[in-house]
Order: C-alpha cells, then sequence, then structure tokens
C-alpha cells in the first residue's frame, strides 16, 4: 500500500519532486485546506525555470515559504508550500530557482493553469473566474502561461505552407481589426497580428525564410489590395484567387446601390403625386382617382424599398410572396430587375467547373455590365476585370476562404464570450492561441 506522501505525489502528478510531509486545516470562513509540504530532487533544486539547466545557488533558503494552489480534491482546497531560492543562470542572471510543479512566476499548479485555459476555451470569463475561484485578471494570465507547455516552438507553424488564406476581421468597434492567416491544409490559424494593412501582412512575410517562401504555392482572400501587392512583392510566382463569396457579395452591394437609387425615384414620384392630387376632407372615396393614383405611387415604392431580401435570395430559395415581388420589379422597372438579372449571372457562371467555359460566360458578362447604361455595375465591371485572372484561378483550382471565414466567427465568438476584457495582449490573444492555436505577434 502507498504511503501518503507517495499518494499525494501521485496525485500532483509531479516526479522530480519529494514530499515531505502535509497537514490538514480550517481557514476563517470554513474552508477545508490541504497542505503539501514539498521540494524539488537533489538533481532539479538549482535548475534554471526558463532554459533548465543547473545553475549555481544565489542564497540560501532564507526567504518565507511559498504557496501554489493546486486544483481542489473534492471539497479540499490543496496546496503546496515550499521555501523557494535563488540561483545564478549564466544566461538569465538572478532569478527564482525552478520548481517542477508550476511555471515561472505562476502561484498555480501547472495542472490548475492548464484546467483555466481549457476552461477559457468554452466559457464566459466571469464563469471561469467564479468557478476557479480566481480573479478576473488571473484567468487572462493563467491562459497565457500554458502557452509555452502547448506549443513551445511555434515558429514551426510556418514550415510547409501551401495553400494558405488572408483575411481580416473586427474585434472591437471603431475599425479596430485583427489580420488572420490560415493554412488550409491542416485547417489551422498559423498567424495573427494586431491592425490590417499592407504594413501589417508584410510582418508575416517577413517572418518567413526563402525555403518557407518558396513553398507557398495558393494565396487565398478577399480582393483587398494589400494583399494582392504582398502576394506579387514576396511571392510572385504563387497564384492568388479570389472566393466567390466576396464577388458575389460585390454584386450584391452593386445590386443594393440600384435597388437604392431606384426607390429614391419612386419615392420622389409617390411625393409629387401627393403634391399633385391633394386629399379632399374626410374620407377618400373608392372611385376617387385621385387617391388611387397616390395609393399606387406609394405601393410602387414600398414594394422596391422591402424587395432588398427578395433581390438577395437565389430563385429556387423565393418565398411565394417574393416571386410576385420579383415578378411586380420585372413588369414596373427594367433597370433594376435587370440588375438582378446580372448579379445572379455571375453567381450561376462562378459555379461553373470548367475553366474555358467559365472564362467565356464571364467575358460575356464583363460585356453586358460595361454596356449596362447602370453605373454601379460599370464600377462593378472595372473591379471583376481588374481581378479577373484571380476569379478563374479559384474556379481551376477549387479554392474557397470558407475555413478562414469560419474562423473569423469564431474569433468574434471568443471575444463575445470574453465581454469587458480590456487588454487585448493578454485576454483576447491567449485565447485565441489556446483555443485556436494562433501565432500571436506582439
Amino acid at each position: 500500500m502507498a504511503s501518503a506522501n507517495t499518494l499525494c505525489k501521485q496525485l500532483l502528478g509531479v516526479k522530480s519532486a519529494v514530499v515531505t510531509g502535509h497537514d490538514f486545516y480550517q481557514d476563517s470562513y470554513g474552508v477545508n485546506h490541504l497542505r503539501i509540504h514539498a521540494r524539488p530532487d537533489k538533481r532539479h533544486e538549482n535548475d534554471c525555470p526558463f532554459c533548465h539547466k543547473r545553475c549555481k545557488p544565489y542564497d540560501v533558503q532564507t526567504r518565507l515559504p511559498r504557496i501554489w494552489r493546486s486544483l481542489d480534491w473534492g471539497g479540499t482546497l490543496v496546496e503546496i508550500q515550499y521555501r523557494t531560492h535563488r540561483i545564478l543562470c549564466p544566461e538569465h542572471g538572478v532569478l527564482v530557482a525552478d520548481v517542477p510543479w508550476a511555471y515561472p512566476g505562476s502561484g498555480f499548479t501547472k495542472d490548475f493553469d492548464l484546467t483555466v485555459g481549457w476552461l477559457a476555451v468554452y466559457l464566459p470569463r466571469s464563469t471561469v473566474s467564479e468557478y476557479m475561484r480566481i480573479d478576473w485578471e488571473t484567468v487572462g494570465r493563467c491562459v497565457h502561461r500554458t502557452l509555452n507547455e502547448i506549443e513551445p516552438e511555434r515558429s514551426r507553424r510556418l514550415d510547409h505552407l501551401v495553400n494558405i488564406g488572408i483575411d481580416e476581421t473586427s474585434y472591437r468597434k471603431g475599425h479596430k481589426y485583427i489580420t488572420v492567416v490560415v493554412n488550409h491544409d491542416t485547417n489551422t490559424v498559423v498567424w495573427a497580428a494586431q491592425g490590417h494593412g499592407k504594413k501589417v501582412l508584410e510582418q508575416f512575410y517577413r517572418q518567413l525564410t526563402p525555403k518557407q517562401l518558396s513553398s507557398i504555392r495558393v494565396v487565398t482572400g478577399d480582393g483587398a489590395r494589400w494583399i494582392t501587392d504582398c502576394v506579387n512583392e514576396f511571392t510572385p510566382s504563387c497564384e492568388r484567387c479570389v472566393d466567390p463569396f466576396h464577388v458575389v457579395e460585390w454584386a450584391m452591394e452593386a445590386l443594393d446601390e440600384v435597388r437604392r437609387e431606384v426607390w429614391r425615384e419612386a419615392h420622389a414620384e409617390a411625393m409629387q403625386a401627393a403634391k399633385a392630387h391633394p386629399r379632399g376632407k374626410g374620407r377618400p372615396k373608392a372611385d376617387d382617382h385621385d387617391a388611387k393614383i397616390v395609393a399606387a405611387a406609394k405601393a410602387k415604392a414600398e414594394a422596391i424599398k422591402n424587395s432588398a431580401f427578395a433581390l438577395g435570395k437565389a430563385p429556387e430559395h423565393l418565398t411565394e410572396n417574393q416571386q410576385t415581388r420579383i415578378a411586380m420589379i420585372a413588369e414596373n422597372n427594367s433597370r433594376l430587375y435587370r440588375a438582378y438579372r446580372m448579379k445572379e449571372t455571375l453567381r450561376l457562371l462562378l459555379k461553373i467547373k470548367d475553366v474555358g467555359e467559365a472564362e467565356a460566360e464571364l467575358d460575356r458578362w464583363l460585356w453586358w455590365a460595361s454596356h449596362s447604361r447602370i453605373p454601379a455595375f460599370k464600377e462593378l465591371y472595372k473591379k471583376i476585370k481588374r481581378h479577373k485572372s484571380h476569379i478563374l484561378n479559384t474556379i481551376r483550382l477549387g479554392m474557397s476562404n470558407a475555413r478562414i471565414e469560419a474562423t473569423n466567427n469564431k474569433i468574434k465568438l471568443i471575444i463575445r464570450k470574453a465581454y469587458g476584457f480590456r487588454n487585448i495582449q493578454k485576454c483576447t490573444w491567449s485565447a485565441l492561441i489556446y483555443g485556436y492555436h494562433c501565432l500571436i505577434e506582439d
């Protein structure tokens, strides 16, 4: 049968430590405590906490005993007590000697820090703080300390990159963004940094060695010029892809601009009709011609105003009322209906698998947009023509930016769970590192 000291050592999961004793006591709040007296073994008592090399002692054990909190055993709060001393490391200088049960500078055991980090991925920070009975700020520090344990050599994430996706997402109101790089082949985040734009993305590319740069073959993203500029500068031999989702989104923005313009015209006509046919006293009669003219003009404007969802959906997903609304637009407003058809044609040609057929259809669409006499779609024509080769690369390679868009949603989910955070580096970044394996550059 194992002794009590051996049992304590096994439950703590510490091999290179010696348990010298233990005692129970109850604090003023009536909480039961188990205090384990432990020390590193003779072989590791003078190790550096960072390089783990044996060093010379700097002073003797004259300091007050230090307490580390461990995970609770049932309803008993567990602590480890040890009288620390300092060592002199040739590389890191004078510092407190390493203890095998805790990270450097931590007041908790490694198991405690790792448990807090795991809970922080799935629970709000306030819930973790209450459940583990620690301070709000302590949660972020616990998560941050687990980084080196989970992934000590983070630079390896940048090795063997072939297909990557780049995108930015907001983490707070007021144009606060982070830039994220995802490895499509492993479906993991390999790099993230605060801010967006060419200067931020250049930090990622400048970290890569020539060998790592040469391994990149495909870069997906939206149509941002700064992504294209960085790709052309650092990896000119790779293929740039523009995600079809963003292309359709551009068409939707152009369509919505046309819809708003048409609505303003219809609304102005309704106001003019109301002025030209003023209402008389009392309730209008059923055969009142002037009232019918005004009502028809207002109904036309209202139908256009409420058609945003119908115009944005694919025809096969329209409800009966939405189909009626689209038919009404086709009958009464040819310009808006033409814009709707152009959006749908662009959406469908992006689903073509054959690159030659897709290129021919895209050329026809570009000619149609350039001769459409619709300013919004003429601007869209210029944008798509500029990214034509990138769109065709996407169709040929079958690439998508869906993974990084999903990652952005996960990032927003973590931030929402950590509502009220003040330090983006210590709280949100650490949660991203632990939960979604980001490499964060301070």
